[in-house]
Formats: structure tokens, C-alpha cells, sequence
């Protein structure tokens, strides 16, 4: 399983967490690799000035499994991208899983990847800020939104906000390699009773049960 997960300027360094679940993923299975992209490759600023080196840019990123596409208050800029937007599409019409972490979905929904479907994305806000699952229903009319952990409509799968990143993360793990590879990096990572409750309180919702296959 191949990962590419995409960074962007003022995404919240807390969707950093599908990185560590991968690093964690790789003490279980050795069948997992990944690697981060952005527009131009190299530094993005994260929100509130953490930097990040990424590793590839969209124009020489290899070939992926799966593009998670992370949030964060840069979605309001790269709604509007089109080098993201094309970025997007091509994988997905290369058949590459996109996956979507927090206001990432808003992105996929400017790509046109959403019509038609059921997705999910952040929903607590704070101060004067509109719930993005509102925004996503207001932008993305053709479109089902509803409040999830995850939601799997085959090659889309999008995610809840924020450290719901995690739980999205480990869907991916077991989506692609299995059930017994999710489960055992969410209990070395201590996430397992965490895990439970998030599933608990909203649901996944799977429309999509055919077998995936792996980058070789």
C-alpha cells in the first residue's frame, strides 16, 4: 500500500496524525510505504508557522494506492487551485483511492469528485466560524452530507475532522491490508479504546465492499 498524502500552506499541523498512524502502521506491516506532495514540492507553512519539508511536488509525485488530502483554513484557497483540483482528478482517473481528511472534502468537492456521493467532514466550530459540513452541503448540492467517522463510496473515502484523521488513517490500513493490520497499530498506539468510542458516536458508512488492489 502506497500513500501519497497532500499538504498545502495553513493546513492545522494536527492532520499530521495520518502521518504518525502511517509511521506507527509500519512497525506492523512491511507492506505500507508513503511520502508527502505538494503544488511546487519542498516547504509549506502550516497554520500558525510550523514548517514542513515535503517530499515530492505535483508535477513528479509517483504513483500512489491512495491521496489523502488533508484540512485546515487553506481549503478556502485551494477550493479556488486548479493546480490541486487537476492534481486530484488525474489520480483519480489513474484509479487512485482519494481519501479525504477534515475540509479536505471541500476540496474533493470543488474537484467534482463528490457528485453523486455521500460524504462527511469536520463538524464543531468555534466563535463565528460556519460548520463545514454546512458549507459542504451549501457548495456541493449534488451531494449527500452527513456526520461520520468515515464514509467509503469505493475509490472516494472521506473523513471526519480533525483527529477523526486517525480514524480515517487506520480505515485506509485495514480498507487496503487488512483487519488485523488496523487493529494492531490502533492498540500500539494506544488509540484502540479511542477508536471504539469516535465508532460509537457517529458511523461508518461503507457503499462500497469490492476488493482493492496495491501500486507494485
Amino acid at each position: 500500500m502506497r500513500v501519497a498524502i497532500v499538504l498545502y500552506n495553513h493546513i492545522e499541523p494536527i492532520e499530521l496524525a495520518v502521518i504518525g498512524t502511517l509511521s506507527m502502521a509500519k512497525r506492523v506491516t512491511d507492506e505500507l510505504s508513503y511520502f508527502t506532495v505538494s503544488e511546487k514540492g519542498g516547504l509549506v507553512e502550516l497554520q500558525n508557522g510550523l514548517r514542513v519539508e515535503t517530499d515530492y511536488s505535483f508535477a513528479n509525485a509517483p504513483a500512489a494506492d491512495v491521496v489523502i488530502i488533508t484540512g485546515g483554513p487553506g481549503w478556502r484557497v485551494q477550493v479556488k487551485n486548479e493546480l490541486i483540483l487537476d492534481f486530484i482528478r488525474r489520480r483519480f482517473n489513474n484509479s487512485e483511492t482519494i481519501a479525504s481528511v477534515c475540509t479536505g472534502a471541500l476540496i474533493l468537492g470543488a474537484a467534482g469528485l463528490l457528485a453523486g456521493k455521500v460524504a462527511t467532514t469536520k463538524v464543531p466550530v468555534t466563535g463565528p466560524e460556519e460548520c463545514p459540513l454546512n458549507t459542504l452541503a451549501r457548495d456541493c448540492p449534488d451531494t449527500e452530507v452527513v456526520e461520520a467517522v468515515v464514509v467509503d463510496e469505493g475509490e472516494i473515502v472521506t473523513g471526519g475532522g480533525v483527529t477523526l484523521g486517525i480514524d480515517l488513517t487506520l480505515y485506509l490500513l485495514e480498507k487496503f491490508l487488512g483487519e488485523e493490520v488496523c487493529y494492531e497499530t490502533a492498540r500500539i498506539m494506544e488509540y484502540d479504546a479511542a477508536m471504539d468510542v469516535n465508532q460509537s458516536r457517529r458511523p461508518i458508512l461503507r457503499f462500497d465492499t469490492s476488493s482493492t488492489s496495491l501500486t507494485t
